[in-house]
C-alpha cells in the first residue's frame, strides 16, 4: 500500500483515500496462521544466541589488533602517518558498524525473551534476557512490562505506552490555522531538523526510560522505568523494578573497573561507540515500526488489539544485514505485533499467511531506511483532537489518508 504525494494547490481533504478499520476477530486471524508456526524450538533460539555471542567475540578480537598494526612503523612508512591513520579509524569505524549490529541483534533476543518467544521455559527466557539486556543498559523486567503494555494497547491515543502522536492543541495550532501559522509552529531549517533527528537517534531510548520522553502523555511527571513506585508498575511487579536495577548497577561498577583497568578511551572504543550504536538502531527501528502517515491510531472504542497489531510497517531494513544480524525484527514486525510469542524464525513464513487474509490492510514499505526516516520526521508532525481514527499531518497540516468509513 503506498500513498500519493500532492502539491499544496491540489490538496483536497474530501478527495484522499478513504480507511476502513479491519472487523476480523483476532481469534479469526490466528486461524490463517498454521499452528505449527507458533511451536517454539528452545534449541533454534540458543543456537541464534550462541552464533551473536560469537559474532561479537570474533569482532571484539579483530578489534584488538587495529591499533597494533596501524602503529607498526612499516605500516605507517609504507601509507605514510597521516594515511596510517585514516587506515586505522577506518577498521575501527568498521568495527562499530557490525558490533554495533551484533550488539542490536543480542538485545532484539534479549527482547524476544521478554515476550517469553525464546522459549517455553519462562526461567530460560528471563535469566537470558536479564543479562542480556542488563549489559546494553536496558532493564529488563522493567522495560519488559512496559513494552508488554505497550504491546496491549498498542496505537491506542489514551492507552499506548510509546510513539503516541502530539495533537494539534498539545502543538498549540489554531483549529484553522493558515499556512503562515503551520510554518511558524512547526517550521525548522534542515540544519536544525537534522540536529534533532540525530538528537532523537541517540538519546530518545535513555529519555524514554529515564523521564518517558514520547511516552504516554497521561502520566505523571518524571516518570520512569527505575522507580519501583512509578505508575508503570503495580505493587507485585516492584521486586522485579528493583531486580533490573540491581542488574544496570553491576553492569555499571564492572565497566567503571574495566575504565580504571584500560582506560576509558579504550572503553568507549570497544563498547562506548556499539552500544550508542544499538540505541541508534533500536530507535530507527522502532520509530519507522509505529510512525508513518499511513498508519492509523484510534481513540476510544474504535480501537481493538488486531487494529492496533495492524497499525506498524513492515521494512527491509538494512537488506541482508537487517536480515542476518537484527533476527528480522524489521522486516516482519506486523505479525509479531499481532502474535507477540510466534519465534522470530517463522516471522517470515507467518507474515506470507497474514498477508493473504488481511490484504489491503497489511502496511509494507520498500523505501531505503535513512530516506524513509528523514521524510516520517518531517511528515508525521501531529493528529487532530477529535475523531475516531486518525493520521499524521505533515507542516503543512495536510495527511494521506482519511477516515470517513469506521465500521466498529
Amino acid at each position: 500500500m503506498a500513498a500519493a504525494t500532492v502539491s499544496e494547490d491540489e490538496y483536497d481533504e474530501s478527495e484522499l483515500p478513504a480507511f476502513t478499520p479491519m472487523s476480523w476477530s483476532l481469534k479469526e486471524i490466528r486461524s490463517a496462521i498454521p499452528p505449527h508456526l507458533f511451536v517454539m524450538k528452545t534449541r533454534v533460539g540458543l543456537a541464534y544466541l550462541a552464533r551473536d555471542l560469537s559474532l561479537a567475540i570474533i569482532a571484539w578480537t579483530l578489534a584488538t589488533y587495529i591499533d597494533p598494526f596501524s602503529t607498526r612503523p612499516d605500516i605507517r612508512a609504507f601509507f605514510t602517518h597521516a594515511g596510517a591513520e585514516v587506515l586505522r579509524w577506518s577498521f575501527w569505524a568498521l568495527y562499530w558498524w557490525f558490533q554495533g549490529l551484533i550488539f542490536t541483534g543480542l538485545w532484539v533476543i534479549g527482547h524476544e525473551c521478554g515476550h517469553g518467544a525464546f522459549s517455553d521455559y519462562q526461567s530460560l527466557n528471563d535469566a537470558i534476557g536479564f543479562v542480556i539486556h542488563s549489559m546494553l543498559f536496558t532493564p529488563y523486567f522493567s522495560w519488559k512490562i512496559s513494552h508488554h503494555r505497550h504491546h496491549s494497547n498498542h496505537a491506542s491515543m489514551e492507552r499506548d505506552e510509546v510513539y503516541v502522536p502530539k495533537t494539534r492543541s498539545a502543538l498549540g495550532i489554531p483549529e484553522n490555522a493558515s499556512a503562515y501559522d503551520y510554518d511558524e509552529i512547526l517550521g525548522d531549517t534542515p540544519v536544525y531538523t537534522l540536529f534533532m533527528l540525530v538528537r532523537q537517534q541517540l538519546f530518545a531510548f535513555p529519555a524514554y526510560l529515564l523521564c518517558n520522553v514520547s511516552g504516554q502523555p497521561n502520566y505523571p511527571k518524571w516518570t520512569n522505568h527505575f522507580d519501583p513506585n512509578s505508575i508503570l508498575f503495580t505493587k507485585s511487579q516492584r521486586n522485579a523494578v528493583i531486580m533490573s536495577n540491581i542488574g544496570i548497577t553491576v553492569v555499571i561498577l564492572f565497566l567503571r573497573q574495566a575504565s580504571l583497568n584500560y582506560g576509558s578511551s579504550e572503553l568507549v572504543k570497544y563498547y562506548g561507540i556499539p552500544w550508542l550504536a544499538v540505541t541508534h538502531w533500536f530507535i530507527m527501528i522502532t520509530y519507522l515500526h509505529h510512525t508513518d502517515p499511513v498508519v492509523p491510531h484510534y481513540r476510544q472504542n474504535t480501537w481493538n488489539v488486531q487494529r492496533g497489531a495492524a497499525a506498524t510497517v513492515d521494512r527491509p531494513f538494512l537488506g541482508w544485514q537487517g536480515r542476518f544480524f537484527l533476527h528480522d525484527v524489521a522486516h516482519y514486525h506486523v505479525i509479531h505485533h499481532f502474535f507477540p510469542k510466534l519465534p522470530f524464525y517463522n516471522g517470515e513464513d507467518a507474515t506470507r499467511h497474514l498477508k493473504v487474509f488481511i490484504g489491503e490492510h497489511y502496511i509494507s514499505s520498500d523505501k531505503p531506511a535513512f530516506q524513509a526516516l528523514w521524510e516520517n520526521y518531517n511528515k508525521c508532525q501531529f493528529v487532530e483532537d477529535s475523531g475516531e481514527v486518525l493520521f499524521y499531518r505533515d507542516r503543512r497540516g495536510h495527511a494521506v489518508r482519511s477516515a470517513r468509513r469506521v465500521e466498529d
